[in-house]
């Protein structure tokens, strides 16, 4: 199972990349999409959309169930894997690279509060 060093991730099996001050790229762990299964289908935001936090935000249906993501954050969706929705095993086959999910510029300061580094996570996940 990959965990990437440079993410930081949530106890709901998301991970979250800080593109700049107050964007972030969100998508599902490995592990996650381990889970789950084949994913076929990805229900996106619209962008432009405003979430709260823990809001749902994405839909993943696999052929074992279905998966929710919740917004970690507080702000206005800037960017969705149109990729991602187009050919959904892109979430199985590349979840930290052309699996990713939505991006989200975070409203107020960002905060790594409730989040854990890849030591954690893995922690978390045996």
């Amino acid at each position: 199972m990959q965990i990437p060093e440079d993410l930081l991730y949530n106890d709901d099996h998301e991970w979250i990349r800080r593109k700049d001050d107050s964007v972030v790229r969100i998508g599902i762990s490995d592990y996650a999409q381990d889970q789950l299964g084949d994913v076929v289908y990805v229900e996106l935001p619209d962008e432009g959309s405003t979430v709260a936090k823990n809001d749902l935000l994405v839909e993943i249906e696999s052929t074992k169930s279905v998966g929710e993501v919740y917004a970690p954050f507080a702000g206005t969706v800037v960017a969705v894997n149109q990729a991602a929705a187009d050919a959904p095993e892109l979430v199985n086959t590349s979840p930290y690279g052309d699996g990713w999910l939505v991006e989200i510029d975070v409203t107020g300061e960002f905060s790594e509060v409730g989040l854990l580094d890849a030591a954690a996570y893995k922690d978390l996940t045996e």
